[in-house]
């Protein structure tokens, strides 16, 4: 397999970074044998994992600790990266989970009243290998002219290898296709956000069980912000755990991975499903539904990853500007309401489509309280676009509890 080197970004404004380890010579290989060369950015030694890039052109410590990231090397499009630094507040998880990142223009030093470190700091604590000034552009073009591909940063000591033994180690690299994930980044017990804690007064008006497949930390504050209780239980929950909470309603989360591996959450959500209790799902929480419905899934060419996407919610005609990070769709009719494959799930309709490429961003069931998107509502970072979904879960909610409740009058009224 031919090794062909690009032409790599110089930077004649050179200086020291914060890093404590001096920046050394570093290479991102391409399964294909293209290789970037640039200097090393964050940790030193070797980062394996799927080529990706992200259009965001802020929010980059909300992308690199989204879990769903997670074996993942990110390129970042906007040129400037690190200029605001990081701090406490904005992560989206416990820590960062891109398995390596790309930029092209590190900043020399952050430069914002809430920065309490550097990027580049940060990604050295948490061993985070990345590389810096290489055309993002042109690895960013190539991605889309040849699809996500495995890839592999070396920097350091393991950028002295030869070229073709570098290639060798990422073709030996495991692909995204088949990856199971979910468990990797989920938490291990369940936790619970209270409304109290995020500005509502009064008592809960309703509970959710949430299961965390990679959940970012603002979904359930978006919840709690509006009166819902959440527990977040872990990505290996069972339908007995989930109705130990007494939930009002169920949701699945954004995560990494293949959906074709996620039998065990599928089954879980059928089993909801069949109990009847309102379903919200987002992202990964799209795809599972897709697959319980019967549908099936695949890999997109270079995935929907920033917080600029264009999707038409086709119920009402309006265009959203979403937040999007997924490598893969569901597969299911576009032409209106069909019955499900599934048929005890009844008819079902591809709500919400992709401006760009008419991929499907929302599902929605017509004879049970279910439905789903393929972006991120809680938008953390990007647009507010899609907040409603969240008031739309709530009145989902509030009318199966009235009909429960109204079947039960109407029985009690029979049995006088």
């Amino acid at each position: 397999m031919p090794i062909v080197e690009s032409n790599k970004v110089t930077d004649s404004n050179e200086v020291t970074t914060a890093n404590p380890a001096p920046s050394t010579a570093a290479v991102l290989v391409l399964e294909d044998g293209r290789m970037f060369r640039g200097r090393s950015y964050g940790a030193q030694g070797t980062a394996l994992g799927e080529a990706v890039f992200a259009t965001g052109m802020t929010g980059y410590q909300e992308t690199i600790t989204d879990p769903s990231y997670a074996r993942q090397l990110v390129v970042q499009t906007a040129p400037h990266i690190g200029n605001t630094g990081v701090n406490s507040e904005d992560a989206e998880s416990r820590r960062i989970w891109v398995a390596g990142y790309i930029v092209r223009d590190a900043a020399r030093r952050p430069s914002n009243w809430r920065s309490e470190r550097s990027l580049d700091e940060e990604l050295v604590e948490q061993g985070i290998v990345g590389i810096q000034g290489v055309d993002t552009r042109a690895i960013t073009r190539h991605l889309r002219e040849h699809k996500t591909m495995r890839a592999g940063i070396f920097s350091g000591d393991a950028a002295t290898g030869a070229d073709q033994e570098l290639l060798d180690i990422v073709l030996a690299s495991a692909p995204m296709e088949g990856a199971s994930l979910a468990e990797e980044v989920s938490v291990d017990e369940a936790y619970i956000v209270e409304p109290k804690d995020h500005g509502w007064v009064g008592e809960p008006n309703f509970t959710i069980a949430a299961i965390d497949l990679g959940i970012k930390a603002m979904t359930p504050i978006r919840f709690a912000e509006r009166g819902v209780r959440v527990h977040v239980l872990p990505a290996t929950a069972t339908l007995d755990e989930v109705k130990a909470v007494n939930p009002d309603g169920f949701f699945m989360s954004n995560g990494p991975g293949d959906p074709a591996t996620a039998d065990r959450q599928v089954s879980l959500l059928r089993s909801v499903l069949d109990e009847k209790l309102p379903y919200f799902g987002i992202c990964f929480g799209n795809q599972i539904l897709g697959r319980a419905l019967g549908y099936g899934t695949y890999k997109l060419r270079y995935g929907h990853r920033g917080i600029n996407q264009p999707v038409m919610d086709r119920r009402t005609g309006k265009v959203e500007i979403t937040s999007q990070n997924h490598g893969f769709a569901v597969d299911a009719p576009m032409n209106g309401a069909t019955v499900a494959p599934e048929s005890r799930y009844g008819r079902v309709e591809v709500s919400h489509v992709s401006l760009n490429d008419d991929v499907v961003e929302g599902l929605a069931c017509l004879d049970i309280p279910a439905f789903s998107v393929q972006y991120h509502p809680e938008a953390a970072a990007g647009p507010h676009d899609a907040a409603y979904l969240f008031d739309r879960f709530i009145a989902l909610m509030a009318e199966t509890k009235s009909g429960a409740a109204n079947t039960t009058e109407t029985k009690t009224e029979d049995t006088k």
